[in-house]
């Protein structure tokens, strides 16, 4: 088990992914610009490097998160990490593990990170169904679980939409249900790490 403190964000990670990419971009104009490039050479300095960073931008994330996910899950199943449930979220990954007690956690936005930890380490969980509005008007377009490891809240999304949706919609009874199973995992594995 591990006993460093969970970190959602990785500062150096976040600035590279956004700023590399559009600093190599500018370098590359600003060749083209200096170097009067014209024909093939303008095109690929220009539309090249925009075009790799929108692709950068669109799929590198997904990509290095998937690959991410898939050597944390390996190691679980080598180190003998029973597996009882397992949440992909877009920004999170969050493995529980009732039998012993514990939970494996990986982050979208700090990859290079992997955490294995006691479930005891776990304060707080709860499910956040959304609801807001008034009336007619009453719904929600987020849905998740949260809960609060080494004092870091982690929000995990069950349901998300761009739009409203009313709360007896399949959608958010859906999402109400995952977050309630997930909440439910997450308590009993605390339970049995206090043991």
């Amino acid at each position: 088990m591990e006993t460093k403190k969970v970190k959602r964000y990785n500062v150096v990670y976040l600035l590279a992914y956004i700023f590399v990419p559009a600093v190599i971009t500018a370098v590359c104009f600003l060749i083209a610009y200096q170097t009067s490039a014209i024909g093939p050479m303008a095109v690929i300095l220009i539309m090249g490097s925009s075009f790799l960073s929108v692709l950068w931008w669109i799929f590198a994330g997904r990509v290095i998160f998937k690959s991410k996910k898939k050597k944390l899950e390996r190691t679980l199943d080598e180190s003998g990490f029973v597996r009882n449930h397992t949440f992909y979220s877009s920004g999170c990954m969050v493995v529980v593990d009732v039998v012993h007690g514990s939970i494996a956690l990986q982050f979208f936005w700090n990859p290079s990170e992997s955490y294995v930890l006691p479930a005891g380490r776990i304060s707080k969980t709860w499910v956040d169904d959304g609801r807001g509005g008034k009336g007619f008007l009453e719904g929600s377009s987020r849905v998740g679980f949260l809960f609060v490891v080494d004092g870091v809240k982690i929000r995990v999304d069950t349901f998300t939409s761009n739009k409203r949706w009313r709360m007896d919609s399949e959608y958010i009874v859906t999402g109400i249900n995952k977050a309630n199973m997930m909440v439910e995992a997450l308590e009993e594995a605390r339970r049995n790490g206090d043991r």
